[in-house]
């Protein structure tokens, strides 16, 4: 029996081989989000696994390359199918940080006006395939006509230029929608919910890193000198790994604690201004929050929100925000927090660790983090709290 053409496709080597393992990972992680969707209802995880099958599935093309199929398979129509879906990325970041960062988020019927453009690039690609398919010859060979003549020609370098334009638009979007988020966050809460911010910093960081190198690698590859395929991969196994990342942190950080925080009040901007220039108002409230704060101690709920404080002192939460922002001259966390810090000074003169670790101390005075603690703590006291603990204990 003989065989019309060479065994030489699966090949693992040194390019194939952690490309295809990576990828292979990235749909694992990308169908167990898609799972969660389905069962709990979150939109997060349905666009998060949406983003991470669509990066996946851009590293497929370069995984079977290394792997000797368009060697092997000469007449090959795969190019067809491995369509670029690059346009819908630049989207779904910006949607998968806005439905963590807005409160009970619903796609509107407006919002995929946002997927035209990759819905067109869609029916574009299958439109060359059904013409080309139809003409003579179209079996002899790998690509026909219009995706020599148009496709690779025209429309592939334009849609290039197209999508970088695009994602740079997008990430500037989202970024400043998360900036803009986490300032907020510390108008209202205690605790800035570090992990889930940190998540979402490290995820637009790794996106935008692997924007600029693209970018980068594609002029170098234009305008210097013409990359081999085995300079590119490079590219796509940064990618592939920072998708593993992005899909196992993704899915065991419980973004949905911030999609159910509430903002639902105005408040208004810290201010620096003269206590003479303070209405009469919140300089009552200034010295009412004081004494409350000294006395009853809310601060050690490491939950304590504006709202709950509002209630305690029963002053409107939108009146209590301006008394913090501008009798106190801070924000609702740096307020809260530099009690805190006060009262671990005065745990630590008091000489409790000796009983309990710094960490325990930190803990017990309404903090809710190692890090946070340390940050806050060395922001406020220009030492770290072990530096502070070791001059307390040489007092």
């Amino acid at each position: 029996m003989s065989i019309p053409f060479p065994l030489e496709f699966p090949s693992f080597n040194l390019y194939s081989t952690p490309l295809l393992l990576l990828v292979v990972q990235a749909f694992i992680f990308a169908f167990l989000l898609l799972v969660r969707y389905f069962k709990k209802k979150h939109i997060s995880a349905l666009i998060l696994s949406l983003l991470i099958f669509i990066t996946g599935y851009h590293r497929t093309s370069y995984t079977i390359g290394f792997m000797d199929w368009y060697d092997t398979y000469r007449n090959t129509k795969i190019n067809y199918w491995l369509i670029a879906l690059s346009l819908a990325i630049g989207p779904l970041l910006y949607f998968y940080i806005k439905s963590i960062t807005t409160s009970n988020f619903k796609f509107r019927k407006k919002d995929f006006l946002h997927f035209i453009p990759v819905c067109l690039y869609i029916v574009y690609k299958i439109s060359i395939f059904i013409y080309d398919a139809s003409q003579p010859g179209f079996d002899d060979t790998q690509n026909g006509y219009l995706k020599v003549f148009l496709d690779e020609k025209y429309i592939g370098p334009l849609i290039g230029v197209v999508e970088n334009l695009q994602m740079l638009l997008y990430l500037a979007f989202t970024i400043q929608l998360y900036y803009s988020y986490r300032k907020k966050i510390q108008q209202f809460f205690s605790n800035t919910y570090s992990l889930e911010l940190n998540w979402i910093r490290n995820f637009l960081f790794i996106y935008s890193f692997l924007f600029l190198y693209s970018l980068f690698q594609g002029v170098i590859g234009s305008v210097i000198t013409d990359l081999h395929w085995t300079q590119r991969w490079w590219y796509h196994f940064f990618t592939a790994v920072a998708i593993i990342y992005i899909g196992i942190k993704g899915y065991f950080t419980d973004t949905n604690k911030l999609n159910n925080l509430d903002f639902s009040v105005a408040i208004k901007e810290t201010t620096s201004i003269s206590q003479t220039e303070l209405s009469k108002e919140i300089l009552n409230n200034k010295d009412k929050t004081q004494k409350f704060m000294e006395e009853e101690k809310p601060f050690l709920n490491p939950d304590l929100n504006l709202t709950e404080l509002s209630k305690m002192l029963k002053i409107p939460t939108s009146v209590l925000s301006e008394t913090i922002n501008s009798g106190f001259e801070m924000n609702f966390n740096d307020f809260i927090n530099s009690y805190r810090v006060k009262e671990v000074q005065n745990m630590l003169r008091e000489g409790k660790q000796q009983q309990l670790s710094l960490l325990g101390i930190a803990y017990e005075c309404g903090f809710n983090s190692k890090a946070t603690f340390n940050r806050v703590f060395k922001k406020l006291t220009s030492k770290s709290p072990s530096q502070y603990a070791v001059s307390q204990n040489k007092v």
